[in-house]
C-alpha cells in the first residue's frame, strides 16, 4: 500500500517537473514555480526522494524554477558547477568530479 502511494507520487513529481519545463519555455514562470512547489509537497509528504536532475532546476531558496540564460546563471569554477538564481540572488554549487575522471579516463586511451 505505502509503495504503491510512493510510486504514484513520483509519477506525479515527475509530470509535475514536465508541466513546469513546458510553462517555463512559455515564458509562464509564475506557473513553472508553482508546479515546483507542489512537487517538493507531494515529495516530502509522502517521503518520497526528489531525483536528482529535479533538485538541480529550481532554486533552493524562492524555489523558482530555473531555466540557465533566462532566470540563472551557470558558471564553471574549480570542479564545480555554480549557479547564481537572478530571482533571490541565492548561489549553489555542485561538484562534477564524476565528468572530469571519466575525460581524463578517455584521454589516456586516445
Amino acid at each position: 500500500m505505502r509503495r504503491e502511494r510512493k510510486r504514484i507520487a513520483l509519477q506525479r513529481i515527475h509530470h509535475l517537473f514536465r508541466q513546469a519545463e513546458r510553462r517555463a519555455y512559455e515564458n509562464r514562470l509564475d506557473l513553472a514555480t508553482r508546479y515546483v512547489v507542489l512537487a517538493r509537497k507531494l515529495a516530502m509528504r509522502y517521503l518520497v526522494r526528489m531525483p536528482r536532475e529535479y533538485k538541480r532546476r529550481f532554486c533552493k531558496n524562492c524555489y523558482f524554477y530555473l531555466v540557465p540564460g533566462k532566470n540563472c546563471r551557470v558558471r564553471l569554477k574549480k570542479h564545480k558547477v555554480v549557479v547564481t538564481c537572478l530571482n533571490c540572488g541565492e548561489i549553489m554549487r555542485y561538484p562534477y568530479l564524476r565528468e572530469i575522471k571519466e575525460r581524463r579516463r578517455n584521454a589516456g586511451k586516445d
